[in-house]
Protein backbone atom coordinates (compact mmCIF):
# COMPACT_ATOMS: atom_id res chain seq x y z
CA UNK A 1 0.00 0.00 0.00
CA UNK A 2 1.20 3.74 -0.84
CA UNK A 3 0.06 6.42 0.87
CA UNK A 4 -1.13 9.69 -1.05
CA UNK A 5 -2.18 12.94 -0.89
CA UNK A 6 -4.76 14.00 -2.70
CA UNK A 7 -5.43 17.69 -3.38
CA UNK A 8 -8.67 18.67 -4.43
CA UNK A 9 -8.76 21.95 -6.32
CA UNK A 10 -11.28 24.53 -5.07
CA UNK A 11 -13.10 23.07 -2.27
CA UNK A 12 -14.42 25.30 0.27
CA UNK A 13 -12.68 28.19 -1.02
CA UNK A 14 -13.96 28.57 -4.56
CA UNK A 15 -17.69 28.04 -4.50
CA UNK A 16 -17.54 24.49 -4.04
CA UNK A 17 -18.57 23.65 -0.23
CA UNK A 18 -18.17 19.96 1.02
CA UNK A 19 -18.08 18.38 4.56
CA UNK A 20 -14.77 16.83 4.50
CA UNK A 21 -16.56 13.86 6.58
CA UNK A 22 -18.83 13.11 3.41
CA UNK A 23 -15.83 13.73 1.24
CA UNK A 24 -13.70 10.66 3.62
CA UNK A 25 -17.10 8.29 3.07
CA UNK A 26 -16.83 8.81 -0.65
CA UNK A 27 -13.63 7.57 -0.95
CA UNK A 28 -13.73 5.36 1.32
CA UNK A 29 -16.79 3.71 -0.12
CA UNK A 30 -14.64 3.79 -3.76
CA UNK A 31 -12.56 1.49 -1.87
CA UNK A 32 -9.35 3.67 -0.85
CA UNK A 33 -7.84 2.72 2.36
CA UNK A 34 -6.99 4.33 5.75
CA UNK A 35 -9.11 8.28 4.60
CA UNK A 36 -7.91 11.11 6.21
CA UNK A 37 -9.05 14.80 5.50
CA UNK A 38 -6.43 17.81 7.34
CA UNK A 39 -8.57 20.93 7.62
CA UNK A 40 -11.13 22.09 5.30
CA UNK A 41 -9.70 22.85 1.93
CA UNK A 42 -9.60 19.54 0.43
CA UNK A 43 -6.38 17.83 1.34
CA UNK A 44 -6.66 14.01 1.93
CA UNK A 45 -4.73 11.22 2.63
CA UNK A 46 -5.54 8.26 1.58
CA UNK A 47 -4.03 4.10 0.94
CA UNK A 48 -3.84 2.15 -2.42
CA UNK A 49 -2.17 -0.28 -3.90
CA UNK A 50 -2.78 1.81 -7.25
CA UNK A 51 -0.49 3.80 -8.96
CA UNK A 52 -1.21 8.01 -8.47
CA UNK A 53 -2.33 8.41 -11.92
CA UNK A 54 -4.80 5.86 -11.48
CA UNK A 55 -5.78 7.17 -7.71
CA UNK A 56 -6.32 10.50 -8.77
CA UNK A 57 -9.11 9.41 -11.78
CA UNK A 58 -10.63 7.16 -9.31
CA UNK A 59 -10.63 9.84 -6.25
CA UNK A 60 -12.10 12.70 -9.25
CA UNK A 61 -15.19 9.81 -10.49
CA UNK A 62 -15.81 9.37 -7.14
CA UNK A 63 -16.10 12.80 -6.02
CA UNK A 64 -18.33 13.82 -9.03
CA UNK A 65 -20.66 11.04 -8.41
CA UNK A 66 -20.88 11.58 -5.14
CA UNK A 67 -21.16 15.81 -4.96
CA UNK A 68 -21.93 15.91 -8.56
CA UNK A 69 -19.14 18.43 -9.09
CA UNK A 70 -16.27 19.21 -11.79
CA UNK A 71 -13.64 17.36 -9.31
CA UNK A 72 -10.35 18.57 -10.01
CA UNK A 73 -7.52 16.57 -7.98
CA UNK A 74 -3.53 16.03 -7.91
CA UNK A 75 -2.69 13.33 -6.29
CA UNK A 76 1.00 12.43 -5.18
CA UNK A 77 2.77 9.85 -2.50
CA UNK A 78 3.22 11.49 0.54
CA UNK A 79 7.49 10.93 0.20
CA UNK A 80 7.20 13.56 -2.75
CA UNK A 81 4.72 16.01 -1.09
CA UNK A 82 7.93 15.80 1.66
CA UNK A 83 10.19 16.79 -0.80
CA UNK A 84 8.64 19.12 -2.75
CA UNK A 85 8.25 21.05 0.65
CA UNK A 86 11.61 20.36 1.66
CA UNK A 87 12.82 21.84 -1.72
CA UNK A 88 10.88 25.41 -1.12
CA UNK A 89 13.51 27.90 -2.11
CA UNK A 90 12.61 30.35 -0.36
CA UNK A 91 12.75 31.51 3.56
CA UNK A 92 10.20 29.80 4.61
CA UNK A 93 8.84 31.75 7.74
CA UNK A 94 8.78 35.68 6.29
CA UNK A 95 6.68 38.38 8.53
CA UNK A 96 3.98 39.81 6.33
CA UNK A 97 3.77 37.00 3.59
CA UNK A 98 2.63 34.00 2.24
CA UNK A 99 4.95 31.15 1.09
CA UNK A 100 3.00 28.92 -1.30
CA UNK A 101 3.47 25.61 -3.51
CA UNK A 102 1.47 25.24 -6.81
CA UNK A 103 1.64 22.02 -7.92
CA UNK A 104 1.12 21.17 -11.81
CA UNK A 105 0.18 17.92 -13.16
CA UNK A 106 1.07 19.19 -16.82
CA UNK A 107 4.57 20.04 -18.01
CA UNK A 108 3.80 22.49 -20.99
CA UNK A 109 1.45 24.67 -18.37
CA UNK A 110 4.62 24.14 -15.66
CA UNK A 111 6.68 25.73 -18.50
CA UNK A 112 4.38 28.54 -19.27
CA UNK A 113 3.41 29.77 -14.98
CA UNK A 114 7.50 29.52 -14.63
CA UNK A 115 7.52 32.55 -17.12
CA UNK A 116 5.51 34.34 -14.95
CA UNK A 117 8.71 34.94 -12.88
CA UNK A 118 10.05 37.39 -15.63
CA UNK A 119 6.71 39.53 -14.85
CA UNK A 120 6.50 39.09 -11.07
CA UNK A 121 6.93 42.76 -8.97
CA UNK A 122 9.60 43.15 -6.68
CA UNK A 123 7.59 41.45 -3.82
CA UNK A 124 6.58 38.52 -5.06
CA UNK A 125 8.98 35.83 -5.67
CA UNK A 126 8.39 32.88 -8.25
CA UNK A 127 10.49 29.84 -8.99
CA UNK A 128 9.99 26.41 -10.84
CA UNK A 129 10.21 23.79 -9.11
CA UNK A 130 10.46 19.79 -9.78
CA UNK A 131 6.31 19.44 -11.48
CA UNK A 132 5.72 22.62 -8.70
CA UNK A 133 5.69 26.14 -8.71
CA UNK A 134 6.99 27.98 -5.71
CA UNK A 135 5.89 31.47 -4.55
CA UNK A 136 5.92 33.88 -2.05
CA UNK A 137 3.58 37.08 -1.51
CA UNK A 138 3.01 39.81 1.02
CA UNK A 139 -0.14 38.73 2.59
CA UNK A 140 -3.40 40.00 1.57
CA UNK A 141 -2.00 40.39 -2.16
CA UNK A 142 -2.57 36.91 -3.00
CA UNK A 143 -5.07 37.03 -5.44
CA UNK A 144 -3.93 40.37 -6.99
CA UNK A 145 -0.52 38.68 -7.70
CA UNK A 146 0.89 37.78 -10.63
CA UNK A 147 -0.06 34.08 -9.98
CA UNK A 148 -3.02 34.77 -8.17
CA UNK A 149 -4.69 36.57 -11.42
CA UNK A 150 -3.23 34.16 -13.57
CA UNK A 151 -4.52 30.83 -11.57
CA UNK A 152 -7.84 32.13 -11.60
CA UNK A 153 -8.15 31.02 -15.64
CA UNK A 154 -10.51 28.23 -16.09
CA UNK A 155 -7.79 26.77 -18.41
CA UNK A 156 -5.61 25.96 -15.08
CA UNK A 157 -8.46 23.60 -13.33
CA UNK A 158 -7.96 20.57 -14.32
CA UNK A 159 -3.98 20.65 -13.76
CA UNK A 160 -2.95 22.68 -10.90
CA UNK A 161 -3.85 23.23 -7.27
CA UNK A 162 -1.96 25.51 -4.66
CA UNK A 163 -1.01 24.69 -0.56
CA UNK A 164 0.51 26.68 1.20
CA UNK A 165 3.71 25.42 3.44
CA UNK A 166 1.56 25.40 6.44
CA UNK A 167 -0.97 23.11 5.08
CA UNK A 168 1.85 20.99 3.18
CA UNK A 169 3.32 21.12 7.07
CA UNK A 170 -0.17 19.60 8.20
CA UNK A 171 -0.51 16.97 5.25
CA UNK A 172 2.33 15.33 6.46
CA UNK A 173 2.31 14.91 10.33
Amino acid sequence: MTTYAAFLRGVNVGGVNLKMSEVAAALTDAGFGEVRTILATGNVLLESTAGAAAVRKKVEAALRERFGYDAWVLVYDVDAVAAVADAYPFEREVEGYQSYVTFVADEAVLDELATLGEAAGPEEKIRRGDGVLYWQVPKGSTLDSTIGKTMGKPRYKSSTTTRNLRTLAKVLR
